[in-house]
């Protein structure tokens, strides 16, 4: 007798813990995979026109004011001069701001607006800029130009 209970209790076990089996599987097979984006790497500046000004052009050797806000990729703003209420000016090809400034305001109207996605390499390098920008940071630039002289 305790071996027709002991035999029809491992049955019973044995068979529920491979429906449990069975219905996992199925579940598995009915989920969708899920894409998955990988982070986007920036090897070059990246220009977005935003809105196109039809003011005087900025070239090099040209003295250039700007308003402007800088983000992280995460979102951190890390400088504004719209914050300060103070436009950035500096002349256009000779080195005084990053070389994605250089090549990312060049050619911009007056009035005209851009989206600078700039890669480390033509940004503040493996140096960063301690303690707002750490090394090897790709930096986004709102940029406003408001002059050329």
């Amino acid at each position: 007798m305790k071996k027709i209970i002991l035999t029809i209790a491992v049955a019973v076990l044995g068979t529920s813990s491979f429906g449990a089996e069975a219905t996992k599987k199925e579940t598995v097979a009915k989920t969708k995979p899920t894409k998955v984006e990988a982070p986007k790497v920036v090897t070059e500046t990246e220009i977005v026109e935003v809105l196109k000004g039809n003011g005087p052009e900025a070239v090099i050797g040209k003295m250039v004011t700007v308003h402007y806000t800088g983000k992280l990729t995460n979102g951190t703003k890390f400088d504004s001069s719209l914050d300060r209420n103070s436009p950035f000016t500096f002349q256009l090809g000779t080195g005084q701001v990053i070389p994605g400034w250089e090549k990312g305001v060049a050619g911009m109207k007056v009035g005209g607006k851009r989206k600078l996605t700039i890669p480390s390499k033509d940004g503040y390098g493996e140096r960063g800029a301690p303690p707002v920008i750490p090394p090897n940071s790709t930096l986004v630039f709102d940029v406003e130009l408001l002059d050329v002289k």
